[in-house]
């Protein structure tokens, strides 16, 4: 007898290969795509197609904007730090396309999960993790099965699909891209040969030869540091975030090349693009550069960087994330005011600060003005510098 099972579908390479294998096994195949608000209306119209034509039991769509938000963006713009300084941790909707997983296998009254990561990555760490935090399920991995006979896994794929008569589409068979509300990832190809990426590389930034030539201004309005308006327009976050992808995307704002260390050992290398992330992290960082404290600002990055490394690593679920977001949360109290950003192409500046929170002394501005005299400037540099001082006329005498 088939048994019902519920892939996290997104249309490419990966995921179309599992419906056909997971049916070959016995199994009714219901997908689920978590649009979390990187695609248009006509990819997700491919997307169900793809599915139907694939010949799943079921597909449903499920709007994951407003989840991606508050579960991940939100805290990770108050963290501002990227994985190892850099990676903005753009498939970390990864938790929510669990969660929509998770909520069709209650409706349907099945226990049997699955998903197409490989087991080369970090994304099967992600998956396993989230959906043994959530409950008790059976989790099928096809890329991992197969990975035991075949070594080159999409060139498999690939084959598999179009000799059942399902074409695969050009790009997917380069580059394995991953595309969300919060950007776009690239890997394959040349990109895995430690080469310049080629031309097909490219998800939603523009090239140098195509930006506009006027230089583009916006204003961002914070309160307690999350993004609640855009160019005085008080919108829902995920529509500010889609908002600032469109904007800055065609200046080539946020495209990056990135070599980390993945959770597994080995070294992974992507092209990225996250115009509207990038954005959004540098008008809330000069907005608490202004309005936190000197300790504040000194500390909340080590905060910062163990929440980053706690989600990309695939420990969502783990207290220790609660337990972090408690100080963020609370570093976020005077983070109100509004930000004004602008771009000519590729970095975006944050030009202009305004807040009643900013930390302004009434008689004194930095290199310009003083309200306290020679004397207390000497005597809280000789406080100040004491032990080094004390350390290098020791020395000297020796």
């Amino acid at each position: 007898m088939s048994k019902d099972i519920v892939l996290a579908f997104s249309g490419g390479l990966d995921t179309s290969f599992c419906v056909p294998y997971l049916k070959e096994r016995g199994w009714n195949v219901h997908t689920v795509f978590a649009d979390t608000g990187g695609v248009d209306a006509e990819e997700r119209a491919y997307i169900e197609a793809r599915a139907k034509e694939l010949g799943v039991a079921s597909h449903v769509t499920v709007d994951g904007g407003p989840a991606i938000w508050n579960g991940f963006v939100k805290p990770f713009v108050w963290a501002g730090e990227g994985y190892q300084g850099q990676y903005p941790l753009l498939v970390s909707d990864r938790y929510l396309i669990v969660d929509a997983a998770i909520q069709r296998c209650a409706e349907l009254g099945t226990r049997a999960i699955a998903h197409g990561c490989t087991g080369m990555g970090n994304d099967q760490v992600r998956f396993d993790l989230a959906v043994k935090a959530l409950g008790e399920y059976e989790i099928v991995a096809p890329i991992r099965e197969i990975q035991k006979e075949h070594t080159q896994t999409r060139a498999y794929e690939q084959a598999y699909l179009e000799q059942l008569g399902f074409p695969v589409r050009a790009k997917q068979k380069s580059y394995t891209i991953n595309e969300n509300l919060l950007g776009v990832t690239l890997s394959g190809g040349e990109i895995d040969l430690w080469k310049a990426p080629g031309e097909g590389a490219r998800g939603w930034c523009k090239p140098r030869a195509e930006w506009p030539s006027e230089t583009l201004s916006v204003t961002l309005g914070f309160e307690h540091g999350e993004a609640v308006s855009l160019n005085g327009e008080k919108l829902p976050g995920a529509k500010i975030l889609a908002r600032l992808n469109e904007l800055f995307a065609p200046y080539g704002v946020g495209r990056g090349m990135y070599t980390g260390d993945t959770t597994i050992g080995l070294k992974g290398r992507i092209v990225y693009e996250a115009p509207g992330l990038i954005s959004l992290l540098a008008a809330h960082r000069a907005l608490e550069e202004a309005v936190l404290t000197k300790q504040q600002n000194r500390f909340k990055p080590e905060i910062a960087r163990k929440w980053v490394e706690v989600v990309y690593e695939g420990f969502f679920h783990d207290p220790v994330k609660t337990d972090l977001e408690a100080f963020l949360a609370s570093s976020q109290q005077q983070v109100n005011g509004e930000v004004v950003l602008e771009t000519s192409g590729a970095q975006v500046t944050a030009v202009e600060v305004r807040s009643a929170h900013i930390l302004n002394a009434k008689g004194a501005t930095y290199a310009q003005s003083a309200d306290w005299g020679v004397a207390e400037a000497e005597g809280f540099i000789k406080l100040f510098g004491m032990s080094s001082t004390l350390w290098a006329e020791v020395n000297r005498k020796g």
